[in-house]
């Protein structure tokens, strides 16, 4: 095997990538890795570095990961603000450190890609072996694989690393027919407020259109962005993503990307932003120009579920936080990470705290379970 570290995903074919990456997690696409660096989402000079690594045989790509090389712990979504303080604290450097996630996107899926036929869990455990000699080399502290699926949680695990777990709120489609099907598993509360909360969107006149990728204009991407981009200001900040962004995957992902619009008298007034496979559909962000009474729910949550039934999908992943999911249908799930920590001193303190982190974790899963809103606990 030929190992090689990159730049740029640019430095390598993108249909070998997605080869490997494959259609179920559309933000392991080259198009949207390329996307990212192309417009400047990450870089250097955004602490998101790209260095992807790369494994070869005689027959091309084999193994791969999308890695970065980070001065910050900005938009991971894996908390470690601590872990760098304490690092401070004793005289020591955190950053720079290794990542291995997809920039922004708290999203669930594969990070170390092996090529089909070929032995997953070896060649993903030589891509481990190779970012350990990466991070020694940079002089970093430690390698962080964020959103793992359970193979790539195996293999890390395997591997030595340090699993961390956290929690977020999942959709699972079991088999309904309609959105009304999917309300009669609640109970009678739950399904009254639901339908009461919808009754208010649709009361106060606003209907929803569903926009594929290429079915968005530059007039209507460009409003989309605008509802986007307020809702970050409100909390203080500019999105992550640029509008140069959004217009490139318009372009490059087809139809992965999916907009929710909430028109009233025929104009946009919000939006939410969606990304999906066969399998998960992924909501990623929302805004409005209004005070709609509970038209984020609608937005957000019940417009995905629908199109989840709609189109068979099985799960609906929303996003990080909000408790306020439950009782809109969606279950606590945990999701992992993995840490190699360079220095043994760290690596056995941060290795106590996560055990105890893994606690707590457990029983608030546990204890929001208690609050879902179905007639009998879901299977």
């Amino acid at each position: 095997m030929q190992l090689a570290v990159h730049s740029s995903i640019d430095r390598i074919d993108p249909q070998q990538w997605n080869v490997l990456a494959g259609e179920a997690h559309p933000f392991m696409r080259h198009e949207f890795l390329a996307a990212l660096e192309h417009t400047r989402c990450v870089g250097a000079e955004r602490g998101w570095q790209p260095c992807p690594i790369t494994l070869s045989d005689a027959h091309g790509l084999a193994a791969a990961a999308a890695v970065f090389l980070k001065d910050n712990s900005f938009g991971e979504f894996v908390f470690d603000f601590a872990w760098a303080e304490a690092y401070a604290r004793h005289g020591l450097e955190y950053y720079p450190k290794l990542t291995l996630a997809v920039p922004f996107t708290p999203a669930t899926g594969p990070r170390l890609l092996v090529r089909a036929g070929l032995d997953r869990r070896a060649l993903a455990a030589q891509v481990l072996e190779a970012l350990d000699a990466l991070a020694r080399e940079r002089g970093c502290s430690s390698v962080h694989a964020l959103f793992l699926d359970d193979l790539d949680r195996e293999v890390c695990a395997g591997s030595g690393w340090l699993l961390r777990r956290d929690c977020q709120f999942h959709w699972r489609n079991r088999g309904y027919q309609s959105f009304e099907q999917y309300l009669e598993t609640f109970t009678a509360e739950k399904r009254k407020k639901t339908r009461r909360e919808r009754r208010r969107v649709a009361e106060a006149g606003i209907r929803f259109r569903t926009y594929l990728g290429p079915e968005l204009d530059p007039a209507l991407l460009d409003r989309v962005y605008a509802f986007h981009r307020e809702t970050f200001l409100r909390h203080g900040h500019e999105p992550y993503l640029t509008r140069a962004f959004f217009a490139e995957i318009v372009r490059t992902l087809g139809d992965a990307l999916m907009v929710k619009v909430a028109l009233h008298e025929g104009r946009p007034v919000a939006a939410a932003v969606f990304f999906w496979s066969a399998e998960t559909l992924w909501g990623r962000y929302w805004g409005s120009e209004g005070a709609y009474h509970s038209l984020h729910f609608e937005t957000c949550y019940h417009q995905g579920i629908e199109f989840c039934i709609e189109r068979g999908i099985a799960r609906f992943e929303p996003g990080t936080q909000g408790e306020h999911k439950v009782s809109r249908g969606f279950e606590p799930c945990l999701t992992w990470s993995a840490h190699h920590i360079v220095d043994p001193r760290f690596r056995a303190a941060i290795a106590e705290f996560l055990e105890r982190e893994a606690g707590w974790v457990e029983t608030y899963a546990g204890e929001v379970r208690r609050h879902v809103p179905y007639r009998k606990a879901p299977p």
